[in-house]
């Protein structure tokens, strides 16, 4: 036997370029063989051979529907109705096998197992539906309803869509003015949130340049405070119940709305010896007198902890769901205000035993020390709700409130007596 050689492998880099082989496979599919380069781990270059099939069935049903839409055309040149109907059938037949596998394959891939059976679901109703109507009767019944109008009585179908168009572009024209008028009011509200915010801090700001100067002008001097003071009452008027209580929360905490003990000759307020100002409820004299700045003012759901607001008249005040943690209420006028649901642990309503306190009097100076006349004025105001409540502010506010006030107490009033003669 003799062993024939084996044949010289062909030389990449000799400039040929290897021709690609064609095989016919029985199934009709044409086989190419495209050599590549591919680099081995020891630098070589070999030829690869890459098989690239091309479906003869699929160019040859291309052509077919070409055919077909071409015998369509001619039918429809010629006028005649078999050879049109013929081409347009196999035309329909071949573009469906076209276009069922690719449909298939999306299907498949962005509809989930769940998702097909649902839409093969709402087909097959709507189908069993359209066949359930027509088994009983339902396209006769409306066939013969339509058959008994008299169309001529009611317009033309035009004239039917027409008025209906315009309806409908009616109402998409409200939907847009009534889209843009909750746009164009949200920004009207953030424009006056960030402007009253604006106005606010300007009023921190001038307020604390006065206290701040050298010479300590709101302190002492008449006319700054009263400038102060005209300034707070117009703010105070002009901002939402937010704004009201931030107010009062800078003026609280920064000792402007406490009565101050004060040098008999300059006026100036005196240290207590433990880095503030010492207060004196009797005598002394407060920066800004918030007077009747809050009567009638709506300060629902806000926060009030720590305010000093004792001596103000807040008659017909709205305090609903405020939070009056450890607010100082004394001699403050609550007549008629509502304080629904308010919170009011540890809240100051007078000073003193309840057993000796006494709402304030306009004839009467008040004493610190068994509460007479300290007291708030709490006649017809609502208490509906409030919460934390304790024991001696429920008996000053039964002593004292009457008997609009005593039915709004959380837990009544049975067994504490009314000290209201009128």
């Amino acid at each position: 036997m003799t062993t024939q050689p084996n044949p010289a492998p062909s030389n990449p880099d000799n400039g040929q370029n290897p021709q690609p082989e064609t095989e016919i496979a029985s199934d009709g599919k044409v086989l190419v063989e495209v050599p590549q380069r591919e680099v081995l781990p020891d630098n070589r270059l070999v030829s690869a051979v890459r098989t690239v099939n091309f479906d003869a069935n699929e160019v040859s049903r291309s052509w077919i529907v070409i055919i077909a839409i071409a015998i369509m055309a001619i039918g429809l040149l010629l006028n005649n109705l078999w050879i049109g109907l013929s081409g347009s059938i196999v035309a329909i037949l071949i573009s469906l096998r076209l276009i069922l596998p690719a449909t298939r394959e999306w299907v498949a891939r962005f509809l989930t197992p769940n998702e097909r059976q649902t839409l093969f679901g709402l087909i097959t109703l709507g189908i069993a539906i359209a066949g359930l109507f027509k088994f009983i009767g339902v396209y006769r019944r409306v066939n013969e309803w339509l058959t008994q109008i008299k169309w001529d009585e009611f317009g033309s179908w035009a004239d039917w869509f027409g008025a209906l168009g315009q309806i409908m572009i009616a109402v998409l024209a409200v939907y847009v003015a009534w889209e843009q008028y909750v746009i164009s009011k949200d920004l009207t509200i953030r424009q006056n949130t960030i402007t009253q915010q604006q106005t606010i801090d300007t009023y921190f700001q001038g307020i604390s340049d006065l206290a701040l100067s050298d010479e300590g002008l709101l302190e002492d001097w008449p006319q700054e405070r009263a400038f102060a003071e005209g300034r707070t009452a117009a703010i105070l008027s002009s901002v939402d119940a937010g704004g009201k209580a931030k107010i009062l929360r800078f003026l609280s905490q920064s000792k402007l709305l406490t009565p101050l003990k004060r040098d008999g000759q300059l006026g100036r307020p005196i240290l207590d010896g433990s880095g503030g100002y010492e207060e004196d409820r009797n005598y002394g004299l407060r920066v800004i007198d918030l007077g009747v700045m809050l009567a009638g003012a709506n300060l629902e759901g806000t926060d009030l902890r720590w305010a000093d607001l004792s001596n103000a008249n807040m008659v017909r005040a709205n305090l609903n769901r405020c939070d009056l943690v450890k607010a100082n209420l004394a001699r403050t006028v609550l007549y008629e205000a509502t304080l629904n649901g308010a919170d009011m642990k540890s809240t100051r309503l007078f000073y003193g035993n309840p057993e000796t306190a006494s709402p304030r009097s306009r004839l009467h100076p008040p004493n610190y020390q068994t509460g007479a006349y300290t007291g708030a004025v709490v006649e017809n105001a609502d208490f509906t709700n409030v919460h934390r409540l304790d024991q001696k502010q429920r008996d000053y506010l039964c002593a004292w409130g009457g008997e609009r006030t005593r039915s709004t107490i959380p837990g009544g009033c049975k067994g504490i007596e009314s000290q209201l003669r009128r």
